[in-house]
């Protein structure tokens, strides 16, 4: 894939889309299949690429959440091979029935989901993207095209090469799966001007690249969003559950949009659960930006600012806050939110029902981590992103959300008066 244009190769996954539609169910299994077995014959291959990314970045200075985010290892790629895999094993999406009914004049009608056609994604510093948005695609019956950025330019060379020869392989044509890659910004705006082309568009990664996007392209855009995520303790709040729930969500995987970024305390609930919930934060490294009740409360706390309260750290910092009541919690949460995930920690059933039901973000939790807010926890097998907007998919997008709807009318000769 040396030569050709972006256009050439947006051209050729919409002739390529024709063939991922007429595939039937089996026929996609066996693809994806193929796909996750070349990528464990080529780790090797993978890891070694992948190697020199990492080794770039770190010369380049690129933070250590984005490092963490291009790492591939060989349990890493074990993971993508096995993700694939999950995703071949849900059920396909396409020909399912969705609603229909008989008209008054005896024609029958079904709404049934189809493919979108050509599903493109920009994206950075995530190769398990690659593979993730390639499956799922194949899957419901889409062509791709990727942009992965230059972070992983190495790793995702040879991601794409691998998938290439194994669905050609497994008897797909290889244009189903394109890179633009190669051609840097005038490919990433190629796909956002693919008005014909590319049917719908996923960006993935920072903020900036999401607004990019989001304000440029002339095609269909489904937004994902960055998170800054919340989790409130409430003043019924079990001390294990909180502790265990927020250390969760900030340690587990800092660099990830579900990670959470800022905590609020009910007053009540502040003298107990602040010194305890901030000990088990600081034991773990993390580095708590916090206001004047919970610097009083912690030693070693950096005072919060105003930016603390809308940043995504995605790093091992925190921004803690106590609040009068669930009605200040939830104001702070309308105001620095971007929809993404919100958990309260509560023992009052009404309490967990007004936050459930006032909270207006993609994924709303009771008594969980935010951590789950996933595709695979979800049982997708793999995500597109995290939309976070409301139109056609919000949340964890799996292979439904990769779909469009179309109208079957079966008549017996019935004209319009």
């Amino acid at each position: 894939m040396t030569d050709q244009t972006p256009q050439v190769r947006l051209e050729r996954a919409k002739e390529a889309s024709r063939a991922t539609a007429a595939l039937t169910s089996d026929d996609k299994v066996r693809v994806l299949e193929a796909i996750a077995l070349a990528l464990l014959g080529a780790a090797p291959r993978i890891i070694e690429a992948n190697g020199r990314d990492i080794a770039r970045g770190r010369e380049g200075g690129i933070g250590e959440s984005l490092i963490d985010r291009l790492r591939l290892d060989e349990k890493r790629v074990g993971a993508l091979a096995a993700a694939v895999r999950e995703v071949a094993a849900l059920a396909d999406p396409v020909g399912r029935v969705v609603g229909g009914h008989r008209m008054p004049n005896g024609v029958t009608l079904e709404q049934v989901r189809v493919p979108f056609g050509v599903v493109g994604a920009i994206y950075e510093a995530r190769p398990n993207v690659t593979v993730d948005i390639a499956a799922l695609a194949l899957r419901s019956g889409n062509a791709v095209v990727l942009r992965g950025g230059s972070a992983a330019r190495e790793s995702n060379t040879v991601l794409v090469d691998v998938m290439r020869q194994a669905i050609e392989g497994a008897g797909l044509t290889a244009e189903a799966i394109q890179t633009v890659d190669d051609f840097g910004r005038e490919g990433a705006k190629a796909m956002m001007h693919g008005r014909g082309f590319i049917d719908v568009l996923v960006p993935r990664g920072s903020a900036g690249l999401i607004e990019t996007v989001v304000t440029e392209s002339t095609v269909p855009v489904i937004e994902t969003g960055a998170g800054n995520v919340h989790i409130f303790l409430d003043e019924s709040a079990p001390d294990d559950w909180a502790r265990d729930i927020v250390v969760n969500a900030k340690v587990q995987r800092p660099s990830v949009c579900n990670a959470v970024e800022t905590v609020l305390v009910h007053r009540q609930a502040a003298p107990r659960l602040i010194p305890l919930v901030a000990s088990a934060l600081q034991s773990e490294g993390v580095a708590i930006h916090g206001d004047d009740m919970v610097a009083g409360l912690v030693s070693n706390v950096i005072p919060a600012v105003e930016d603390d309260w809308g940043t995504e750290y995605l790093s091992l910092d925190i921004a803690m806050k106590v609040v009068e009541s669930l009605d200040e919690a939830l104001d702070h949460i309308r105001r620095y939110s971007t929809g993404h995930t919100e958990s309260i920690i509560t023992n009052d059933a009404r309490n967990s029902e007004r936050f459930l039901a006032e909270v207006d973000s993609a994924v709303v939790m009771v008594n969980a981590s935010t951590r789950f807010t996933d595709g695979r926890e979800f049982g997708f097998g793999a995500e597109v992103g995290i939309s976070t907007q409301k139109l056609h998919a919000r949340g964890p997008m799996g292979l439904s959300e990769l779909t469009s709807t179309k109208w079957l009318a079966r008549g017996s000769g019935q004209t319009r008066g």
